[in-house]
C-alpha cells in the first residue's frame, strides 16, 4: 500500500469517527430539546432553535461593531468611543474632510468670535510641561495588523493660570485649589479592579492639575499610587469612615483627613444612574475590599437609600459644617436634580440656615454605574443639560451663586461638551466612562458581573492580567492633556482667553426650524434681573 492509499484511508477515518461524533451529539441536544419545557422554541424545533439564541447573545457585539452606524449606539457611540481613543493613545484630535454631525437636529453650538484669541493671549501655565508616551501611527494596512510605535512627545499640561485656578472651601482651614477644570469621577476600587484603579491615579498624576474621586468604597493603596488629589467620597454606607457596627466614624474621619493627598470629602447623597444606594456584587467583595470597607468578604452590599444622621437640608447642612470643622478640609455633596422645585428648596436653605457645602457636585440621570436597576437609570433624575441650569439659576435667585463652586458630570467626554456646561453654570467637571475608556474599556456592558473581558471593572486577577499598568497610565495622562488643550481651543474660539470666563452668551441652541436661541434667552425669565446683576 502506497502512502497516498494510506493517508486517503486515514483521511476517510477521521471523517468517518467526526460525523459519527456529530451525530451522537446532535441526537443527544435533539432529545435534551424536546423534553425540556422551559423554551418552546427549542420543544419545536430542536438544534435549529439553538442558532436563535446564540445570535442573540452576540447580537449587542453584532450591532456595536457592524450594524450601528458610526453616530449610533449607546451609551457612546462608536465616533464617540474612537474620539476618546485617540486621544488616549495618540495624543491627537484632528479628523478629516468635514464633521459628521446631522446639523438638521436641534442642538447647542459655541459661539465663534470675529476676533479670536492668539495662542499668546491665553491664560494658560506655559511652564509646566510632562512627558509622556504616546503611539506613531506606521501603517493601518486592510488586512493585517496596524503598525505603530510608542514614542516620547514633550508638551505643556495646559493648566490655568496661578490666578485664574479655582478654589474650594475658601473658608475652610484648607482650601482646595486647582489648575485644572477637569477631574476623574467616582469610582471605588472594587467597582473597578487594582490595575484599573492604578493605572488612572498613575496617569492623572503625571498629567498633575486634576483630582480622583475614590468613589464611596473608601480610599485603597491603589488610589494613592500617582500621587494624585483625591475627593475621599462618603456614601449612605459610610465606607472607610465607619465603625465595626457600621456607625460613623469620627476617628476614621480624622484618619483620613491626615492623609496629604485627600484634598475634600463628598458627601453622596444620590447619583444619577442610580438616585439610591450603591451596589457591590458578592463575587467582587475580596477580603481585601471587605477590609477597606469594613464588611463581611464575599457579601453582596447595599447601601441605604440615604444617610441615618440626617434627614433634612438643616441637619444635612450641620453635618457638614462639623466635617468641615473637624477635617479643616473642604465639603460638598453629590445631587441628582428632578425639578427647579428641588433646586430652589436646596438654594433657599443655603441662604436661610447661612450653612451649605463648599461644591455641589450635580450628576446627570445619564450617568454611568457599575451596576443599576434599568427603570432608576432611564428614568430617575434630569439629564445635564436639564438640571445643571436649574441649579445655577435658583442659586444666583437666592444670591448664593458665589459661596460654593459646581462640578457636573455625565458624558463630558468632548471639550465642547465640557464648554457648553461651563457655559450653563458649571466651574468644573468630572468625567468616568471616558476615563475607563483610556485604560482598556471596550464597552462590554458587564461591569456588573465581575467578568469584564479586558480587566478594568472586575477583581478577577485573571482577567486583570490584560490590563498593563505600564502602558494603560500613559494613555490617561494623554486623553486629559489633550481635552483641556481642547478646551482652551475653544475659549480662543470664543474670544475668550480662558475656559474658565465661558457664560451663557457663549452657547447658541438651535431649535428643529432652524431659530436659534442664547442661553440666556431661555434662562433669563428663571432668574430675577436685579439677581443676575448682584452676582459676580
Amino acid at each position: 500500500m502506497n502512502i497516498a492509499n494510506f493517508m486517503t484511508i486515514i483521511g476517510f477515518v477521521v471523517c468517518t469517527v467526526v460525523i459519527l461524533i456529530l451525530l451522537l451529539v446532535g441526537s443527544y441536544l435533539f432529545t435534551i430539546d424536546k423534553r425540556q419545557k422551559q423554551h418552546p422554541i427549542l420543544r419545536n424545533y430542536p438544534l435549529i432553535g439553538r442558532v436563535r439564541y446564540f445570535l442573540e447573545n452576540i447580537g449587542p457585539e453584532l450591532r456595536q461593531y457592524l450594524f450601528h452606524n458610526n453616530r449610533e449606539g449607546e451609551p457612546f457611540s462608536r465616533n464617540d468611543y474612537q474620539h476618546i481613543v485617540k486621544k488616549a493613545k495618540y495624543k491627537r484630535d484632528v479628523l478629516g474632510y468635514g464633521s459628521q454631525r446631522d446639523f438638521e437636529e436641534p442642538g447647542y453650538y459655541i459661539r465663534n468670535s470675529l476676533f479670536p484669541k492668539l495662542t499668546d493671549e491665553l491664560k494658560m501655565d506655559r511652564k509646566t510641561k510632562v512627558t509622556t508616551e504616546r503611539y506613531l501611527l506606521l501603517n493601518e494596512p486592510l488586512f493585517a495588523q496596524r503598525k505603530e510605535r510608542l514614542d516620547n512627545d514633550e508638551s505643556p499640561v495646559y493648566l490655568l493660570e496661578d490666578d485664574e485656578a479655582i478654589v474650594i472651601g475658601e473658608q475652610a482651614r484648607h482650601p482646595f485649589k486647582v489648575k485644572g477644570q477637569i477631574g476623574m469621577s467616582a469610582m471605588s476600587y472594587g467597582s473597578l479592579g487594582d490595575r484599573a484603579i492604578t493605572a488612572l491615579s498613575e496617569g492623572l498624576g503625571i498629567a498633575k492639575g486634576t483630582w480622583m474621586n475614590t468613589g464611596e468604597g473608601g480610599i485603597s493603596d491603589y488610589h494613592l499610587k500617582g500621587g494624585v488629589d483625591l475627593i475621599m467620597q462618603i456614601g449612605p454606607g459610610l465606607f472607610g469612615v465607619r465603625d465595626k457596627e457600621g456607625n460613623f466614624s469620627w476617628d476614621a474621619l480624622q484618619e483620613k483627613s491626615n492623609m496629604a493627598e485627600v484634598k475634600a470629602f463628598e458627601i453622596k447623597l444620590a447619583q444619577g444612574a442610580k438616585t439610591r444606594g450603591g451596589h457591590i456584587d458578592a463575587e467582587k467583595v475580596t477580603e481585601e475590599i471587605a477590609q477597606i470597607r469594613m464588611v463581611e468578604p464575599f457579601k453582596s452590599i447595599d447601601s441605604p437609600n440615604r444617610f441615618r444622621e440626617f434627614n433634612d437640608l438643616p441637619s444635612l447642612f450641620k453635618f457638614l459644617e462639623k466635617i468641615r470643622e473637624h477635617t479643616g478640609k473642604p465639603v460638598g455633596m453629590k445631587v441628582v436634580i428632578g425639578s427647579s422645585q428641588e433646586a430652589d428648596e436646596l438654594a433657599k436653605a443655603i441662604k436661610d440656615t447661612g450653612m451649605g457645602p463648599d461644591f455641589l457636585t450635580v450628576d446627570g440621570g445619564e450617568g454611568g454605574t457599575g451596576a443599576s436597576y434599568q427603570e432608576l437609570a432611564d428614568s430617575v433624575g434630569l439629564p445635564i443639560r436639564s438640571a445643571l441650569p436649574l441649579v445655577d439659576n435658583a442659586l444666583r435667585k437666592y444670591g448664593v451663586r458665589n459661596k460654593l463652586k459646581i462640578i457636573a458630570s455625565g458624558k463630558m467626554f468632548s471639550p465642547d461638551r465640557i464648554a457648553i456646561a461651563l457655559a450653563m453654570g458649571a466651574d468644573l467637571v468630572n468625567i468616568a466612562r471616558a476615563f475607563m475608556i483610556t485604560v482598556g474599556c471596550i464597552q462590554a456592558l458587564q461591569c456588573q458581573s465581575n467578568s469584564c473581558p479586558v480587566g478594568v471593572a472586575t477583581t478577577d486577577h485573571d482577567l486583570q492580567k490584560g490590563l498593563v499598568i505600564e502602558e494603560k497610565k500613559w494613555r490617561t495622562a494623554n486623553y486629559l492633556i489633550t481635552m483641556r488643550k481642547g478646551l482652551f481651543r475653544l475659549a480662543a474660539a470664543a474670544g475668550l482667553d480662558s475656559p474658565t470666563k465661558f457664560t451663557r452668551e457663549h452657547i447658541v441652541y438651535r431649535d428643529e426650524k432652524g431659530r436659534t436661541w442664547s442661553l440666556d434667552d431661555i434662562y433669563q425669565a428663571m432668574v430675577r434681573p436685579k439677581d443676575i446683576n448682584d452676582i459676580s
